[in-house]
């Protein structure tokens, strides 16, 4: 069975067809790339997988089931914009985060602290918007999932942090799981891809293999997207 798969889904907002007959499985044991301009339905269609909103017509089942609390066990999900409590030091939130999720690891997020220097006694409010999102991740990556939500985690921080956190996302989703990374920097995160979904203006334009579409186009992911999306 797919873990996740989207049946003629659509979403309007204020009679604006955002999502349209969108149809698309997700398997288990992936590293999937989302791709697409802003604006193409990247987040909405996220989510509605994690039962954010809901759909116009069509379904999403996650383990054959339609989203709800079940699904919510067995999704971490980290949204583009921060949600942080920003009076919590960060130990109140590791506290937070192992009463309310059974699969909460603390010592893996304690350890991923660590090797991105973020203090444990440190208040969210005091720290950097960057900071902030390589926390988010932290909590994120810290549970033991089948599958990871992750909006554009990249976003914020330098250069030089992005490969540590590509490297933290691919050690440590939990084996058999599968992660799902909607970003706009592709160069930087193709090299742990497995597969990639190309949406724009709301529908799905290419599914594939990342390895095959790269060998079959004679080019880098980078590269395909921008002829794809070229204005």
């Amino acid at each position: 069975m797919e873990l996740v798969k989207c049946n003629n889904l659509c979403k309007e907002f204020d009679n604006k067809q955002i999502l349209n007959n969108v149809n698309l499985t997700i398997p288990k044991g992936k590293i999937i790339g989302l791709l697409g301009k802003n604006g193409m339905g990247k987040t909405t269609l996220l989510k509605l997988i994690n039962d954010l909103l809901t759909p116009t017509s069509g379904e999403v089942l996650i383990n054959g089931e339609k989203p709800g609390i079940n699904s919510k066990k067995i999704i971490s999900y980290l949204p583009e914009r921060t949600y942080l409590d920003k009076s919590m030091k960060i130990s109140q939130i590791l506290i937070f985060f192992e009463e309310f999720y059974e699969d909460f690891n603390k010592e893996k997020a304690i350890k991923l602290l660590k090797d991105l220097d973020l203090d444990i006694n440190s208040k969210v409010s005091k720290m950097s918007k960057g900071m902030q999102e390589k926390l988010q991740l932290i909590l994120v990556m810290s549970r033991e999932a089948q599958l990871y939500i992750l909006d554009e985690p990249l976003g914020g921080v330098d250069p030089a942090t992005r490969d540590y956190i590509l490297d933290t996302i691919l050690s440590n989703f939990s084996e058999g799981a599968s992660v799902i990374i909607s970003t706009h920097l592709i160069s930087d995160i193709e090299r742990i891809l497995d597969e990639v979904i190309f949406i724009d203006k709301g529908k799905i334009i290419l599914t594939s293999s990342a390895d095959e579409l790269r060998t079959k186009e004679n080019a880098s992911i980078d590269e395909i997207f921008r002829r794809c999306f070229k204005c």
